[in-house]
């Protein structure tokens, strides 16, 4: 029988006993819970998760992680590959929604939606203050050229002026990009759509904010928040160096870096509901079951020796 792990979230239950009616299927809301788990062979993560060598060590018989979604930041990769542990995840998936959500969050901070609505759940009426921008008019540029920086672009592309990626070596080609320094520069709109890495950990910080004070743009983040620096990110909407900020990469950890916030600004965040779509999430517990009773299959034809 095989046993697998679902972190609250990460896959609906029902899809995945209907797949895997044998298997002994356990729900759990994190990680830390799984110290008297140690026959768990197939586990299914959500984002906002972390799975590391601490982690392993209660996972003795852990062969594969399932990551419906596209983050890996929460696994680490290299610990897994060390003990054979097969990761599948489905970055596509997802995409067309999140890039719905840029769309949406680019509509709204031209508009300075969200500081009128913010002015008026504090009792103000300043219909001033919320003098709004084309989208047609402006410039996008777009960083990072995964499945949802890719999406986002042909989302945006027929609402604006024009449409560029950073220019990064592994980016398809004949995708339209410009150099970092020269898109900084140029872009009214700055769609942050890049993994979390060392290298991108805090990209958007006082340099970056100082090199497109010029334009006074609006930055969109989709990916996750670490990629800002959020303080930083904050004092430039406050000053006005940048004219809106939207997050959406929000978990239940980062909420008392919004608590400080003092007054009205043109500010969106949302607690990480890019993919949140019925068809979506449909989707993707589909994607996840039909991957559990694929991989059950599979071991129940191999021979012990050549499980993986």
């Amino acid at each position: 029988m095989s046993n697998i792990l679902v972190i609250r979230g990460a896959a609906d239950i029902g899809t995945l006993r209907a797949h895997a009616p044998d298997a002994h299927i356990q729900e759990v809301d994190r990680l830390q819970a799984l110290s008297a788990i140690e026959a768990t062979s197939i586990l299914l993560l959500r984002s906002g998760v972390y799975l590391g060598e601490q982690e392993l060590k209660t996972l003795p018989s852990l062969r594969h992680v399932i990551r419906p979604g596209s983050g890996m930041d929460n696994i680490d990769v290299e610990a897994l590959g060390r003990r054979g542990i097969v990761v599948h995840r489905n970055p596509e998936a997802s995409a067309p929604a999140v890039a719905e959500w840029v769309l949406a969050s680019a509509l709204m901070l031209s508009r300075r939606m969200p500081l009128g609505h913010a002015t008026l759940t504090d009792g103000v009426h300043d219909k001033a203050a919320c003098m709004g921008t084309s989208l047609a008019n402006l410039a996008v540029g777009v960083w990072g050229a995964g499945p949802v920086g890719l999406a986002a672009a042909r989302a945006l592309a027929p609402h604006v002026a024009r449409i560029a990626h950073a220019h990064w070596p592994s980016n398809p080609h004949g995708l339209s990009q410009s150099p970092p320094h020269e898109l900084a520069q140029q872009a009214q709109v700055h769609v942050i759509a890049l993994p979390l890495r060392p290298a991108t950990r805090h990209l958007v910080g006082p340099g970056f904010l100082k090199s497109v004070r010029p334009q006074r743009p609006l930055l969109i983040c989709t990916g996750r928040l670490e990629t800002l620096d959020v303080a930083a990110c904050l004092r430039a909407l406050e000053a006005g160096t940048i004219s809106g900020l939207a997050i959406d990469g929000v978990e239940r950890q980062h909420l008392p870096m919004l608590e400080s916030l003092r007054k009205p600004m043109n500010l969106l965040v949302s607690p990480h509901i890019g993919a949140q779509r019925t068809d979506v999430r449909a989707a993707l517990d589909r994607w996840a079951a039909e991957l559990v009773k694929e991989i059950i299959l599979e071991d129940q034809a191999a021979p012990v020796g050549e499980r993986r």
